[in-house]
C-alpha cells in the first residue's frame, strides 16, 4: 500500500504543494487549541480564551493589530454570551463550544485583505443565499455597525 508523501515538492515527480506553510501552521496551531481546551473547565474558558485572544492580536502586525483590537471590542459588546477563544490561531468567538464567528488577519495568509467570517451555527441566514465571509480593508463607523449588526443576528 503506497504511504501518503509530504507536502513537500517531489523533485522528481516535480508534484505540488498539497499545503502552504501557513496552513500546515494554522492546522499544527488548532491542533494545539483543541488539546488545551480539552484540559479547560467551563469557568477558564473564557479568562483563558481572551488571554490567548490578546496574545495573537498583540503578536500581528500593523493594521491587522489596531482592526483586531477593535473587533475584539465590537464582538465582546455586541455578544457577551460568546467566549473569546482561538480558531486555528485566529482571534474567534464561540458559543456552546462551537464557533460563531473569527477575524483572520491579513498577515496570517499574506493575503491583500483581513476577513471577518461565520461559521454555520451562526444563524446570519437571509433567504437562499448570503454571505459568510467579509473582507475588511477599513474600519469605519459604517463597516463597524454592519459587523456589529451582523454579530447581534448570529448570536439571535
Amino acid at each position: 500500500m503506497p504511504t501518503k508523501e509530504s507536502a513537500k515538492t517531489h523533485p522528481a515527480r516535480g508534484t505540488a504543494k498539497i499545503w502552504t506553510e501557513e496552513e500546515r501552521a494554522a492546522m499544527q496551531e488548532s491542533a494545539r487549541e483543541r488539546k488545551a481546551s480539552s484540559r479547560r473547565g467551563p469557568d477558564e474558558e473564557r479568562a483563558e480564551g481572551e488571554r490567548e485572544i490578546r496574545d495573537k492580536i498583540a503578536a500581528m502586525p500593523e493594521p491587522d493589530r489596531t482592526m483586531a483590537e477593535r473587533i475584539h471590542a465590537l464582538v465582546a459588546d455586541t455578544a457577551p454570551v460568546l467566549v473569546p477563544r482561538t480558531y486555528y490561531g485566529m482571534p474567534a468567538y464561540a458559543r456552546d463550544g462551537k464557533v460563531i464567528c473569527f477575524f483572520k488577519p491579513a498577515s496570517k495568509f499574506k493575503v491583500r485583505y483581513a476577513t471577518f467570517e461565520f461559521q454555520p451555527d451562526a444563524s446570519i441566514d437571509d433567504g437562499d443565499m448570503w454571505a459568510v465571509s467579509f473582507a475588511v480593508n477599513k474600519l469605519t463607523s459604517g463597516v463597524e455597525a454592519r459587523l456589529a449588526e451582523l454579530v447581534k443576528k448570529a448570536v439571535r
